[in-house]
C-alpha cells in the first residue's frame, strides 16, 4: 500500500507563490505516476497537474499553465508542486495522488494524501 504525506500548504497574498511537497511511502515510488489535484468549498474536485514516472511528461489544467509546475524527486520519493502568481481563485485543499495508470488519466488516481489547505487572499 502507498502513503502519500503532502505539506506545504498555507496562506498567502495574491501574486505570492508556495510550493507543495509530497512524501510517498510503501512502494517504490518511481512505479507510480503522480498527480496533483485541488477541491475548492462547494465544489468539485479537479486535476491541477501529473508527473510520469520518468518525470519527462507533464500536464497541467489550463487554469494553472504557466504558473504551476510539478516535479519530482525520486530519490526522495518527493513530488512537488511550485504554485508561483496565485490568485484567490486557487484557494483549496491540494492533494497529490498516485496511479499505477497512463499518468494524465487522472480518474485511474487510486491513492490519495490527506490534503492540505492552501488559500489566497486578494
Amino acid at each position: 500500500q502507498l502513503q502519500l504525506v503532502e505539506s506545504g500548504g498555507g496562506l498567502v497574498q495574491a501574486g505570492g507563490s508556495l510550493r507543495l511537497s509530497c512524501v510517498a511511502s510503501g512502494r517504490p515510488f518511481s512505479s507510480v505516476n503522480m498527480g496533483w489535484f485541488r477541491q475548492a468549498p462547494g465544489k468539485e474536485r479537479e486535476s491541477v497537474a501529473a508527473i510520469s514516472l520518468s518525470g519527462r511528461s507533464t500536464d497541467y489544467a489550463t487554469s494553472v499553465k504557466g504558473r504551476f509546475t510539478i516535479s519530482r524527486d525520486n530519490a526522495k520519493n518527493t513530488v512537488y508542486l511550485q504554485m508561483n502568481s496565485l490568485k484567490p481563485e486557487d484557494t483549496a485543499v491540494y492533494y497529490c495522488a498516485a496511479s499505477r495508470n497512463v499518468y494524465n488519466d487522472y480518474a485511474k488516481y487510486a491513492y490519495w494524501g490527506q490534503g492540505t489547505q492552501v488559500t489566497v487572499s486578494s
